[in-house]
This record gives C-alpha cells, sequence and structure tokens, in this order.
C-alpha cells in the first residue's frame, strides 16, 4: 500500500468537512479512501480514520472552551461541596460522562467487528440509506422543547445508547445523537450542542485506542499528524456553521444527501469502480 502526503489532506478534509454533520465522517472517509484505492479494512487505514478524527475533537474543545471550562469547574466544585452540587453546571457535565460510556463499551467490546466485517462500502452505503429514515422519523417528533439542561438522566443514557449504532459506518454519530435528541423531545439547538459534547470523549478515546495500530513504515507520523491538522482547521469552520444553520432548518437537506450518496455508492460498487474493501 502506498500512502501519500496528498491522501493525508484528503482524508483530513473530509474528516473536517463531515464529522459534524450528520452524514457520517466515517463513511466517507471510507469511500473516498476506496476512491485512492486503499485498502479500506487494513489496521493501518483504519487506525489512521479514528486518529485523525482528535482533530474535530481538538475544534471541539476551542470552540466550546469557556463552556468547557465552566463546566468542568463546576463538576470539580461539585465533587467536594454539597452545595455546589445543586448546579445545572455540575449535573450537566456529570450527563455528557453518563452518556458516553454506553458507547466505549460497546466500542471495546466490538472493536474487531469494527475495524473488520464493517468496515465494507455495502455496509457503508446501506446504513446512509436506513440511518436516514431514522433521522426522518426522528424529524417528526412534535415535542422538541427541552434544553440541553433540562434532559434528564434517562433522556440522555437514551441518546448515549443510539449513539453506539454510530460504530456501524455510514450511521454517522452526530446523525445518531442528533435524531436521538429530537426524538426524545430536546430542541434542535440542545440535541446539537449535547451532540457536541458526546463527541469529545468519544473521539478521544477513539483515536488514543488507535494509536497502538499506527504503522510507521505504512503510515508516517508526519502524514498522521498532517491529516490531524487539516481535520481540526476544517471541523473548526464546520462547527459555527452547524450550529447556527441546525437551529433554524431541519434535517431534511442531510437525509436527501444521504440518500443519494447511499445510492451512489451502491452504483459505484456495483459498476466495479470500487470494491466493498478496497
Amino acid at each position: 500500500m502506498s500512502f501519500t502526503y496528498l491522501d493525508s489532506v484528503i482524508l483530513g478534509v473530509v474528516e473536517g468537512l463531515t464529522e459534524f454533520l450528520p452524514v457520517s465522517s466515517t463513511g466517507h472517509l471510507t469511500v473516498v479512501e476506496g476512491l485512492l484505492g486503499l485498502p479500506v479494512d487494513d489496521a493501518s487505514v483504519t487506525s489512521y480514520t479514528a486518529i485523525i478524527q482528535f482533530g474535530a475533537t481538538l475544534a471541539t474543545l476551542l470552540y466550546f472552551r469557556a463552556d468547557i471550562t465552566r463546566l468542568a469547574a463546576a463538576w470539580f466544585r461539585g465533587l467536594r461541596s454539597q452545595g455546589a452540587r445543586r448546579n445545572p453546571d455540575h449535573r450537566f457535565a456529570w450527563l455528557v460522562i453518563a452518556g458516553s460510556i454506553p458507547v466505549g463499551v460497546a466500542g471495546l467490546l466490538g472493536q474487531s467487528l469494527i475495524t473488520g466485517p464493517l468496515r465494507n462500502l455495502w455496509v457503508v452505503a446501506g446504513a446512509l440509506i436506513a440511518w436516514s429514515a431514522v433521522m426522518w422519523w426522528a424529524e417528526r417528533s412534535p415535542a422538541q422543547k427541552y434544553t440541553a439542561e433540562e434532559l434528564s438522566l434517562k433522556q440522555v443514557m437514551i441518546i448515549g445508547l443510539v449513539q453506539c449504532c454510530a460504530l456501524v459506518p455510514g450511521v454517522s454519530r452526530s446523525g445518531a445523537t442528533i435524531a436521538a435528541g429530537l426524538a426524545i423531545g430536546a430542541t434542535r439547538l440542545a440535541a446539537t450542542r449535547l451532540s457536541f459534547f458526546l463527541a469529545i470523549p468519544a473521539l478521544t478515546a477513539a483515536a488514543l485506542y488507535s494509536l497502538k495500530d499506527v504503522d510507521p513504515t505504512v503510515i508516517s507520523w508526519g502524514q498522521v499528524g498532517l491529516g490531524t491538522a487539516v481535520a481540526f482547521v476544517i471541523a473548526y469552520a464546520s462547527i459555527a456553521w452547524l450550529l447556527k444553520y441546525v437551529a433554524n432548518h431541519s434535517l431534511g437537506v442531510f437525509i436527501k444527501y444521504r440518500v443519494v450518496a447511499g445510492l451512489a455508492v451502491i452504483a459505484l460498487l456495483s459498476a466495479g469502480v470500487l470494491t466493498a474493501t478496497g
């Protein structure tokens, strides 16, 4: 396998553009890797895909730095003071922690499945189309009234459990969490905001876990660093746009795009332009 610095830039751009949009960054990365002639189920490629997502995590940390600092401070104060536990920020911080547990457990238990059989472009195409139906159903939820701080532990755990579906390439982590948020009655902005916060532990853990699978003789650390940096820059710009867009628009445009993209992948696979596992 020949992996170039141009590949790093291309994949970094794809990651940055798609990580926080409900279109599946892993699905898009897998398709683009196939178009670049890379073996999509190779351990070095799958680890590279996971690691450059940390660039998007860094973008989230920077964009929400004031909120994260406030939440972290409230959480630590609540550990020391019973009175501080009544602070809504302390409670919200615990909700983010609790909501992140399911995907962490599922990711560890299903690692061989996630990096093996599920790294298949037929799976990506099917998931792109199938999860569009879930997003369409969630959009029809009539109650969208809860702010992020008003959500209960049960509601956030439901969102956290649904986030596990995003371990299937093509589903989309943000698509899963935003759809789940809308379905349980959260406002568009609340569902999107919580999705960003749940991304931090999920993507960080995935990146750190995948470091062990990097083979510098196949993909150099310089290429990993470049892809991560590009993903960071592009993702930072997409955060601001997505928050503004989702607050005032439905997910309809993303649902239509996912269906078209899924059908396009099926067509390319059927025509032999792409192979299922690269």
